[in-house]
């Protein structure tokens, strides 16, 4: 697949770390399946991953302290 920002480099599968500043805390998830331009860096996340991720996020939102740090494949 075509990178849809660059348009011109390919999408490819790997793994990303994903910040997210909540409200009251920091959360960083570490191996995130992803697909990465090799060109320009982009990110894209599969659906299933994005919900996942909003899940997460929700749930550390509520019972975080400042900062957080997970592993993906222990919480997916």
């Amino acid at each position: 697949m075509k990178c849809l920002t660059c348009k011109n480099g390919t999408m490819e599968p790997g793994v990303t770390t994903y910040f997210a500043d909540l409200k009251n805390c920091i959360v960083i998830i570490k191996n995130v399946p992803c697909q990465r331009c090799e060109q320009c860096g982009e990110i894209l996340y599969a659906a299933s991953v994005a919900e996942k991720l909003d899940t997460l996020m929700d749930r550390a939102e509520a019972l975080a302290s400042e900062l957080t740090v997970l592993e993906y494949d222990r919480i997916a």
